[in-house]
């Protein structure tokens, strides 16, 4: 049968970007080289290009000895300056947008560069790939004949130095080309409106009616948006209400905790679950392969990689690597130069390669501790300050702590356990657990959106644990003395079930 004209032209694009993934495949290193040698001749004439005399770089050496790495805070003065509205900062011409992240340590929130070759180059061009390579891997799917359901988040502009700030996702919907929009739900307004409640209950009802036939968004807001379509309903499951439905790609965020919970909405082997490694700085891999949690690290984005040894990162050195230099099942920290003016860049990501040919990857970690089961990517810094505060709130001192998820279960938010063993009780606990939480929704945007009227986080949970709780557990894993300290924050649940056993 011959496909409509819109299958037809998006197929044959898609292929046609296979060819192009084939050549990365094939010569790596020499599509690695020519990124850098793009991103330096592009940007030599930029503040930060003559600062560091670009037009004198020749060589990956000489970008290595030129550049310094950098963290966001490090970077900041460069991107105040492209807030206060000069140009050619870190990359030719205007920076319009600013996409809001979490996780610094000097501010509420991070605010990453965003260009138009960004857009066009990384992420719009990682969204085919997903597309293509899915295609590729089932070539008889039907995934465009109906709907994509993808969520977003909100934006805000400044009229005054004439740039938006906004979640990536918003970012990247408020621009969409036609072959998109097209083939998405809900309207372009929904997807932007900044009231998570209006937003879910037009999303439902804006999408039951269409034939979705994928799904796109952070997992822990894609589950209310089901358990609402079933609620809304009446269903017993989403495939009696999109019996389509084939495909669900996410990223930035890991996804275990909710498969199990995804499997029983979507109760078919016929359902597909594809991966990404994307982040507000950029995009970074695709889960190529159907049956592995392996990642293609994609090299043509217009993102030069580099990497540091974790166990040289954590001893202080900043010596980094090209991809010529990895090896297999070894820890580092990720840098990235982009085509949005970050230049060696910390983004405090840890992966493992499990591929050199091709270069597959695994994220396994950050560079600092933090838990982002949720998105809210609570940090320890945050973790550190909040609890300082709510001690000072309320007279209590701590002699030791770790907090982990409560994962969502069943309709029932999730939540943050925070396991601590006082020497000075509070005053009042619960007073201590509202300051704790109100600390956190005051200087971490992600996670105050999370603990939005209880939709994804209800509000912290405290176990007081008894005198020497934590000695125990130290003590059973044979880490008394030395370096060894209890971990302070966790995705996973393993620590903390075996410290309860201990209480």
């Amino acid at each position: 049968m011959k496909l409509p004209f819109k299958n037809s032209f998006l197929s044959w694009m898609l292929k046609k970007r296979m060819h192009q993934i084939d050549l990365f495949l094939k010569y790596p290193i020499a599509v690695q080289k020519e990124v850098l040698s793009i991103l330096l001749k592009t940007a030599k004439n930029t503040a930060f290009g003559v600062e560091y005399d670009f037009a004198s770089i020749n060589s990956y050496d000489d970008f290595r000895k030129k550049v310094p790495v950098r963290t966001y805070e490090e970077i900041f003065s460069y991107i105040k300056k492209l807030r206060n509205g000069e140009d050619s900062i870190l990359w030719p011409g205007k920076t319009k947008w600013f996409a809001k992240s979490s996780g610094t340590t000097n501010a509420k929130s991070k605010f990453i560069p965003f260009t138009e070759d960004a857009l066009k180059d990384c992420h719009y061009k990682a969204g085919k790939d997903m597309l293509a390579i899915y295609c590729n891997n089932n070539p008889q799917t039907t995934v465009f004949d109906g709907k994509g359901l993808m969520l977003g988040g909100s934006m805000e502009s400044n009229s005054i130095a004439d740039y938006t700030d906004g979640d990536l996702s918003a970012l990247l919907i408020d621009n969409f080309p036609f072959w998109i929009n097209i083939h998405r739900t809900p309207d372009l307004e929904t997807a932007l409106n900044p009231n998570w409640e209006e937003k879910l209950e037009k999303i439902v009802e804006q999408s039951i009616t269409e034939d979705v036939t994928n799904l796109t968004g952070a997992s822990s807001w894609m589950l209310i948006v089901l358990n609402q379509v079933l609620e809304k309903t009446k269903a017993t499951n989403i495939l009696e209400v999109w019996p389509n439905l084939e495909l669900y790609m996410h990223g930035g965020m890991s996804f275990t905790p909710y498969k199990t919970q995804f499997e029983k909405l979507v109760p078919s082997n016929e359902m597909n679950y594809m991966e990404s490694y994307n982040a507000s700085e950029g995009y970074f891999g695709i889960q190529d392969q159907p049956n592995s949690n392996e990642l293609l690290l994609m090299l043509d984005y217009g993102i030069f990689y580099e990497f540091i040894p974790i166990n040289e990162f954590n001893n202080g050195s900043r010596n980094a690597i090209s991809l010529q230099a990895v090896e297999l099942n070894k820890t580092y920290a990720i840098i990235i130069s982009t085509n949005a003016g970050l230049w060696r860049y910390l983004i405090g990501d840890t992966i493992k390669f499990t591929s050199l040919k091709p270069f597959r990857i695994k994220v396994v970690g950050r560079t600092k501790s933090f838990i982002n089961a949720f998105g809210e990517e609570l940090v320890i810094e945050n973790a550190e300050n909040a609890l300082s505060f709510a001690c000072k709130k309320t007279a209590a001192t701590i002699k030791d702590f770790t907090a982990a998820p409560i994962y969502i279960n069943k309709g029932q938010s999730g939540a943050h356990q925070w396991l601590i063993e006082f020497t000075n009780m509070p005053n009042n606990l619960d007073n201590f657990t509202e300051q704790l939480d109100h600390y956190l929704q005051e200087n971490n945007t992600d996670y105050k959106a999370k603990r939005t009227n209880n939709l994804i986080l209800q509000k912290p949970e405290i176990e007081c644990l008894k005198k020497d709780t934590f000695y125990k557990w130290l003590e059973g894993k044979g880490k008394l003395g030395g370096q060894n300290k209890i971990p302070r924050l966790s995705n996973n649940r393993e620590i903390v079930e075996e410290i309860l056993l201990l209480n």
